[in-house]
């Protein structure tokens, strides 16, 4: 997140997920959110970081316990709340964003 200072808060936070889930895992889903998909958004003392979730979008952190990292899986399918392969089927029939 380059300069932290403005975020003390959050840069602990991400700091934590780094030490949890490695540095390349939490670094990439970052700068994701820095270049425009909504994987990443933060906002603290007015600073805000990241892209925001569509309007009516939210992530549920319970849901995390459920991805698999599948190869090629991006999480799209924690919103959905079915595993990786169910929501592949489901993108090539047309059924899911």
């Amino acid at each position: 997140m380059g300069k932290r200072s403005p975020m003390p808060e959050i840069a602990r936070f991400v700091d934590a997920l780094r030490d949890a889930f490695g540095a390349d895992e939490i670094d990439a889903i970052v700068r994701q959110g820095r270049d425009g998909e909504p994987v990443f958004y933060a906002r603290e003392a007015g600073v805000e970081y990241g892209t925001r979730p569509p309007v009516g979008h939210g992530w549920n952190a319970a849901a995390v316990g459920d991805r698999h990292f599948c190869e090629g899986c991006a999480g799209k399918c924690l919103e959905y709340g079915i595993r990786c392969s169910e929501h592949r089927a489901r993108a090539a029939r047309g059924a899911v964003r």
